[in-house]
């Protein structure tokens, strides 16, 4: 009788679902915890709560393992976690996903999906949007499309782009990025965008939004931000979420724009990630893994399958010390359709936005612009190029007008060819007008 009842015991055991499991923190050494009593249930990039001593529970991830004991990293400060705190995972929760839908346009959020502009309480989908997937095969993934207006003169003609395309920006500090970025979000040609501040200066925030971005930008973007203070999680995830958020609208058939400020601090954020699990320093202090996320995030921009939308994309770079072959810029340069420098003593001299017309270059070009706009840009480029070989000797009057008949052409054309790629922030331009206005700059050379 007894075994007869301790068998059918054993039976509803077994067929009960268990969802959670509860650890507890070993130890926390810098940003990571370690977590014990969890053996063999956690993987990377599991969530796991972990409790305060108040009994707040922050949200963590599993970063790495050592000794099979799991290290974690939490979305939030580390301030009343010690040895003996409480550590939750569900089961059932595993996908981690965002829960985007059409009804996001015009909101900011953070990189959780939770709403931070005093709106009210997001629609959220039941959908879950997954964060990470692996990019759309090469194989069946759509072509480039038809060039795209950018609504910058500048980069309109010099750097034209495709859907679908992907161009890093490349810049130091103070050069004018977010204000570039503030025009292509207002003035580029597509059904929404979606904006990821990843490390942002918290007191540049709302002046991006309210001023540089304004109402109408805002109408049909979603803005994912992460301020320089916010965990390294909080920053990569950034990233991350607004690709996902990308992907939503480019699965729904849209046309969509992705600017991302800045792929460095998301670098910088993986970075710390990586040394706190324990990843040896490799290139200047970047851990090998950096160099592995990066190419994973940044093919998923791009066209989509045949059904779908594409996802252009411009991503910020920001170069140390106005370094452009440090390793990030290195690498994004490698991965990207194409890239633009913004030049330091372009701005000091008042030209906004400081583009330099002569290192930026679009690897799509020939496939999109007629040919005869690409011998007019050509030429555009040569003549910026002559002038700039002789602008030394011609600010010391060293030069001799009718010495070169290309000298005095350059001389001739380069005033108008400067407020030519002069843009104010609240301009707007076509491919067609750009390319119009060049050639009535060119025509003054006949």
């Amino acid at each position: 009788m007894g075994s007869t009842i301790y068998d059918e015991f054993l039976r509803v055991v077994s067929s009960v679902a268990v969802d959670g499991a509860i650890g507890s923190v070993q130890d926390v050494n810098g940003l990571c915890m370690t977590v014990c009593g969890l053996d063999g249930l956690l993987s990377i990039g599991d969530r796991i709560a972990v409790a305060t001593r108040s009994g707040k529970f922050i949200q963590s991830e599993v970063v790495g393992f050592e000794g099979g004991r799991a290290r974690v990293m939490a979305f939030g400060p580390l301030d009343g976690i010690g040895p003996g705190c409480e550590a939750r995972i569900r089961l059932s929760s595993r996908g981690t996903g965002i829960p985007v839908n059409e009804h996001w346009l015009g909101r900011v959020v953070d990189p959780l999906g939770n709403p931070i502009d005093e709106k009210g309480p997001l629609s959220r989908s039941t959908h879950l949007q997954p964060l990470r997937v692996a990019p759309p095969n090469a194989a069946s993934r759509s072509r480039l499309g038809p060039r795209l207006d950018l609504g910058v003169r500048a980069l309109d003609a010099f750097t034209t782009c495709r859907k679908g395309q992907r161009l890093g920006l490349f810049a130091g500090s103070g050069v004018g990025k977010s204000t570039l970025l503030s025009m292509l979000a207002k003035g580029a040609g597509c059904d929404v965008a979606v904006i990821a501040l990843v490390g942002e200066r918290g007191r540049e925030v709302r002046e991006f939004i309210e001023d540089d971005l304004g109402p109408e930008g805002m109408a049909r973007s979603v803005v994912v931000i992460a301020t320089s203070d916010a965990p390294p999680l909080m920053r990569r995830e950034a990233a991350v979420s607004a690709m996902s958020i990308a992907e939503y609208f480019r699965d729904q058939g849209k046309s969509v724009l992705l600017l991302m400020d800045s792929v460095t601090r998301y670098c910088m954020a993986l970075r710390e990630i990586g040394l706190s699990a324990g990843e040896p320093p490799a290139t200047r202090g970047y851990p090998p893994s950096v160099f592995a996320e990066l190419p994973r995030l940044l093919e998923r921009a791009g066209p989509g399958a045949a059904d779908q939308g594409m996802i252009t994309a411009l991503f910020t770079v920001l170069v140390e010390g106005d370094d452009h072959n440090e390793p990030v810029a290195d690498a994004v340069r490698g991965i990207l359709d194409g890239h633009i420098v913004l030049d330091r003593r372009i701005g000091e001299q008042g030209r906004y936005p400081a583009i330099d017309v002569l290192r930026s270059l679009s690897r799509a070009v020939p496939g999109c612009n007629s040919t005869n706009e690409n011998a007019l840009t050509r030429r555009a480029r040569a003549v910026m190029a002559t002038y700039e070989r002789m602008a030394d000797m011609i600010r010391l009057g060293a030069y001799k007008n009718g010495t070169e008949r290309d000298v005095d052409e350059a001389i001739r054309l380069m005033p108008a060819l400067e407020r030519f790629l002069a843009q104010e922030r609240d301009e707007r331009s076509t491919c067609a007008q750009a390319f119009s206005q060049l050639s009535d700059i060119m025509k003054m050379a006949l």
